[in-house]
């Protein structure tokens, strides 16, 4: 049979052989732990029919893998359908339970690392990291067929057995870290709450040079009033739902926060410099990312109201006459749970209804159910 080209990168050649037909990958031979392992790329196609999972019905001790949290494929493969110019996947890593060959194209130098890896059809492929990719790779070639002919690298080890491969498993995820939401943000050029985010941190006075831009959480000395994640899931509620044009959604967030800032002077005087940012956070919850998601969503309901300035800003002066301090007993079990700031959704929502009694706006169905229980003592 003759040789078929693969996207230029990846050829499948089955010949007839004495043990059956068999996979052929261009691959680089490397060596880990005194292990040869090797480099390749497989083309999406092939990845649902020849990668397989552990069995579901085997308990968690004689399973290599964790169960498939099913939960996230419809936002990976998405991920994939929506960008089909600009996604990126890393390699799966795989076992083989198999009788692999690799024919070096020399006997030394660059040419005994790269050459072709032949694995029989009959071998037993075990992703050890890459699940969750793989899964959704499936889903998203039933609706794009010609994502087929794309590659993914992968990652051939020979499989030594469950307990090497359970141990595969443990040090591929031993030292994963995610990486903190605010440098998620900032990095993030596809999701529009994040450009304005981006945006109005960049050129307001009210947040250019207090927000923290990479990390999630502050330490107790630092002099910035926010993190951009906090900014982020605030600015998300303020504008989920508004009709406002792509390119107006900054201006209008800009404005709002910029009014916010007007009710709430312990803000300017941190930029004043007559309160430090550490002596703010600790003594009042307005800067905590609870309060700029609640006045997110206080800042919705007025946007769903009336978009026109006059009106909404004139809404928001009685929370300058709030008492925004930590030791406010209204905070506890609010925006307060055991001496500490909580950012529970079930908290959000006693904080935002907080306000809206004191601006008097209505509650909704959820938002009295939570504020009903919370008055029984069942919060």
């Amino acid at each position: 049979m003759e040789n078929e080209a693969v996207a230029g990168v990846t050829r499948i050649i089955p010949p007839r052989t004495s043990a059956g037909f068999e996979y052929t990958f261009p691959a680089i031979r490397g060596i880990q732990a005194g292990r040869e392992f090797y480099v390749s790329m497989c083309p999406l196609r092939l990845i649902p029919k020849i990668f397989i999972f552990d069995e579901d019905e085997l308990p968690p001790e004689l399973r290599a893998q964790r169960l498939l949290n099913k939960g996230r494929l419809p936002a990976l493969s998405k991920y994939i359908l929506d960008n089909p110019d600009d996604y990126v996947f890393s390699a799966l890593t795989a076992s083989v339970d198999g009788d692999m060959k690799f024919e070096s194209h020399d006997t030394d130098g660059v040419g005994f690392r790269t050459g072709q890896l032949h694995i029989p059809m009959d071998s037993r492929f075990l992703i050890n990291d890459g699940q969750h990719r793989r899964a959704a790779i499936d889903l998203a070639l039933r609706e794009n067929p010609d994502l087929g002919e794309e590659t993914i690298a992968v990652v051939f080890f020979h499989d030594a057995g469950l307990a090497r491969s359970q141990q595969m498993f443990a040090d591929l995820n031993r030292h994963a870290v995610r990486p903190a939401r605010s440098i998620g943000v900032l990095y993030d050029h596809r999701d529009s709450s994040a450009q304005v985010v981006r945006v109005m941190a960049g050129r307001s006075a009210v947040f250019r040079g207090f927000v923290e831009m990479e990390k999630s959480n502050l330490s107790a000395r630092s002099r910035m009033m926010f993190t951009l994640s906090a900014l982020y899931y605030g600015t998300q509620a303020l504008l989920q739902g508004v009709d406002v044009k792509p390119d107006k959604a900054a201006d209008l967030a800009q404005s709002y926060w910029e009014a916010i800032d007007k009710v709430l002077p312990e803000w300017g005087m941190v930029r004043n410099r007559t309160l430090s940012a550490a002596e703010m956070r600790r003594d009042f919850i307005h800067s905590h990312g609870i309060a700029l998601h609640a006045l997110g969503r206080i800042g919705n309901s007025l946007f769903r109201e009336s978009i026109a300035p006059s009106v909404w800003k004139r809404r928001l002066a009685p929370l300058k006459k709030m008492d925004w301090t930590r030791s406010n007993p209204d905070w506890e079990g609010r925006a307060i749970v055991g001496g500490r700031v909580s950012k529970s959704h079930q908290n959000v929502t006693l904080t935002v209804n907080y306000l809206r009694n004191h601006l008097s706006l209505g509650l909704s169905p959820e938002e009295q159910r939570v504020e009903d229980a919370y008055l029984r003592g069942d919060a």
